[in-house]
């Protein structure tokens, strides 16, 4: 089958979660022409809600001012981490009430999960500007611009945007000519944010823990679910506890029997029946993940110099939460990212 004519835009951008997103929002209000290839049937990547409840990231932080200025610019309704009450430290000998939450610190939350930010974004640019499942392929660069392939479609651009994490466009992309050695081996070896984690979110008919004078935080040091917090809507519905459980090489899926009974262990009988219970491993997710993501481990490499310099000729850039120096693997790092890359394109098309 002869694939179509090129599509062509001033920048394509390979991830429609938010760091992509904030680029294709900053260049549009720039004047330039974007295209936005996301390989899911829905944008947002790691900022995914259901029921208003996130699977993926949560928070937000007071100092973290790039997320507050969109929030402020789109309007985005939020709300404050509920605080209130004890927190329980769980260890081999059992659950123990502390006195007061020395467990969460504040931090905001959005009404609706967070996956509000990225539909505020995806809700300004042109209506023409998002593809869905469009699986990228290949990058190849010639000229003065780049090719970028997809099963079905071929792009031109004369730059392109990896917005997705670089452990992810190592394994699954296909780059002609190849990237430079050191940037090839950086993007394999640099850890996805929250690749190598399973979220856990319990839904429940009412926030039983908070007329129990509890907070929702907890430590385990025996686990499955190592940490453990609120995540009921502002005024306390939905309600919902979530945690985290570490990825592992000795096992690879986690039992929802075995969240409940540490849930019950923790917080009692009334945590053995939620609505819901969602269990939401990122390993296993092929458009976030690549198949080794439990075993990277250098988190040093975050925001790693070389993302900030654009390869093939200036015309391949690094935009996503593992790439900046800042707030790495918060919205915060996203979006920091994103700014990184629209002034460095539009720099460069000045020059």
């Amino acid at each position: 089958m002869k694939m179509r004519d090129p599509k062509v835009v001033d920048v394509l951008i390979v991830g429609g979660g938010i760091s992509g997103l904030a680029v294709a929002h900053q260049l549009v209000n720039a004047g330039r022409s974007v295209r936005i290839l996301e390989a899911r049937p829905v944008i947002g990547g790691r900022l995914r809600t259901h029921g208003g409840l996130d699977l993926g990231a949560t928070w937000f932080w007071p100092h973290e001012h790039r997320v507050k200025s969109l929030i402020d610019e789109l309007d985005v309704a939020v709300f404050s981490q509920y605080l209130d009450g004890d927190a329980i430290l769980q260890t081999e000998e059992g659950p123990t009430r502390l006195d007061g939450n020395p467990i969460d610190i504040e931090s905001g939350r959005f009404n609706g999960g967070a996956e509000s930010l990225a539909r505020a974004v995806a809700e300004r640019l042109p209506s023409d500007a998002i593809e869905l499942e469009q699986v990228v392929t290949e990058v190849r660069a010639g000229g003065d611009h780049i090719e970028v392939h997809t099963a079905t479609d071929r792009f031109e651009a004369r730059h392109v945007v990896l917005a997705l994490p670089p452990a992810l466009a190592a394994a699954r992309v296909s780059f002609s000519p190849s990237l430079p050695s050191r940037l090839a081996d950086l993007a394999a070896s640099t850890p996805v944010w929250m690749g190598a984690i399973t979220k856990v979110v319990a839904q429940y008919a009412r926030p039983f823990w908070r007329s129990n004078g509890l907070a929702g935080a907890a430590i385990s040091h025996v686990g499955p679910v190592r940490e453990l917090h609120d995540m009921s809507g502002a005024d306390g519905t939905p309600a919902a506890l979530f945690g985290f459980v570490p990825g592992t090489e000795r096992k690879t899926t986690v039992e929802a029997a075995e969240v409940l009974s540490q849930l019950v262990s923790i917080f009692g009988e009334e945590a053995a029946d939620p609505t819901t219970l969602w269990i939401q491993d990122w390993k296993e997710e092929l458009h976030t993940s690549p198949p080794d993501a439990v075993r990277l481990e250098a988190y040093h490499l975050f925001g790693h110099e070389l993302y900030a310099q654009p390869a093939f000729d200036g015309c391949l850039h690094w935009s996503s939460a593992e790439t900046s120096s800042i707030c790495p693997g918060h919205i915060e790092g996203a979006l920091a990212s994103a700014e990184r890359v629209a002034r460095t394109i539009l720099g460069s098309d000045q020059s």
